[in-house]
C-alpha cells in the first residue's frame, strides 16, 4: 500500500512539474514575442554654424525638420564664421554652415573640408540711426565707409572674425581706411544681434545681414541707410568636414545634412521662410 501511494505522489509531482515548464516556456516565447525591436541609435551630429543663421530663426525651422528625417540630434555651435571654420580644421564639428566664401575656399584648399555646396544667400545693409548724423543715406557702400569715417561717426563692428566682420574689413581695406584710426569706432566682439542691440543703443552704424535686422528690427531702432551693392552679396554655403583627414567626424551625417540642405523641399522652406512675418523673405535659395 505504501509503494502505491509513493508512486501516485510520483506521478502527481511529475505532471505538476511538466506542466510548470511547459507554462514558463509558454511565457517566455510570448515575452520575446512581445518585446519591440530595440530602437534604432540615434546619433550626435554637431553643426557649426554663424549667429546670423541662428538669430534669424531660420534653424529653429530647419533643424527639426531634418532631426525626423535622419533620426539624428543635431548639436548647434552658432559663432562666428572664422570660429567655425575654425573647428573644422580642428576636426571640432561634422558640418559647417557659414557666409565667407574666401575663407571657406582656403578650407577646401587645404582638404579639411569636402563637399561644399551652395544654399542661400541675401545681402547685407549698412544700418543705422533714423535721422542720419552723417549724410549716407542712399550712397554706395565704399562712399559711405569714407563718410563715416571722415566725420568720426560712431561705428559699431562685430570684431569677431565672422563672415560680417570679414565684409566691413574687405570694404575698409578696399578703400585704404584703417576704421581704428576713427575715435567712435567700437568693436563688441559679439554676435550680429549683440551688435545690432550695442549700435541702437549707442546710435551708431553697423554693418549687418539683412535677416538678422528683419529678425530684431522691432526692437532696434535702426534703418536701412545703404543697401543693394553688388559688393553687399551674402552667400552661404554647407560643407563636410573630411573625414578623412579627421577620422572621428560623424561623414555620413554631415553628408545627409548637406544634402538635406540642398533638396528641394528644405530650399522651398528658405525661400518662404519670412515672408509672412517680415512680408519679405530673410533669405534666397541659391543651389548649385
Amino acid at each position: 500500500m505504501k509503494l502505491k501511494q509513493i508512486f501516485s505522489l510520483s506521478m502527481i509531482a511529475m505532471l505538476i512539474f511538466m506542466m510548470t515548464a511547459c507554462s514558463n516556456s509558454t511565457d517566455e516565447t510570448a515575452s520575446k514575442q512581445e518585446q519591440p525591436k530595440a530602437a534604432e541609435e540615434v546619433k550626435d551630429l554637431i553643426l557649426a554654424t554663424t549667429t546670423s543663421t541662428q538669430d534669424s530663426g531660420l534653424l529653429d525651422v530647419l533643424i527639426p525638420m531634418f532631426e525626423e528625417e535622419s533620426n539624428t540630434n543635431v548639436k548647434t555651435i552658432a559663432v562666428g564664421t572664422g570660429q567655425a571654420l575654425e573647428m573644422g580644421t580642428k576636426g571640432e564639428a561634422d558640418v559647417l554652415l557659414v557666409h565667407a566664401p574666401a575663407s571657406e575656399q582656403e578650407l577646401v584648399d587645404s582638404g579639411d573640408a569636402v563637399n561644399r555646396k551652395r544654399v542661400m544667400y541675401n545681402d547685407f545693409i549698412l544700418v543705422g540711426p533714423a535721422n542720419d548724423p552723417a549724410g549716407i543715406k542712399g550712397m554706395e557702400v565704399g562712399e559711405a565707409f569714407q563718410k563715416l569715417f571722415n566725420d568720426g561717426a560712431v561705428f559699431i563692428s562685430r570684431g569677431d572674425d565672422s563672415g560680417t566682420h570679414k565684409k566691413e574689413l574687405d570694404i575698409w581695406k578696399s578703400h585704404e581706411i584703417t576704421p581704428g584710426d576713427n575715435a567712435g569706432y567700437a568693436e563688441t566682439g559679439q554676435g550680429m544681434g549683440n551688435t545690432l542691440q550695442v549700435a541702437a543703443e549707442k546710435q551708431g552704424y553697423v554693418i549687418t545681414d539683412r535677416a538678422t535686422y528683419l529678425a530684431q528690427k522691432e526692437n532696434l531702432d535702426l534703418e536701412i541707410l545703404v543697401e543693394g551693392d553688388e559688393d553687399l552679396l551674402n552667400i552661404y554655403h554647407v560643407m563636410q568636414v573630411n573625414p578623412e583627414k579627421h577620422d572621428k567626424v560623424y561623414s555620413e551625417g554631415a553628408e545627409e545634412f548637406v544634402e538635406f540642405m540642398i533638396n528641394e523641399e528644405t530650399q522651398k522652406v528658405i525661400e518662404e521662410f519670412g515672408q509672412e512675418e517680415y512680408g519679405e523673405p530673410l533669405f534666397f535659395p541659391y543651389t548649385e
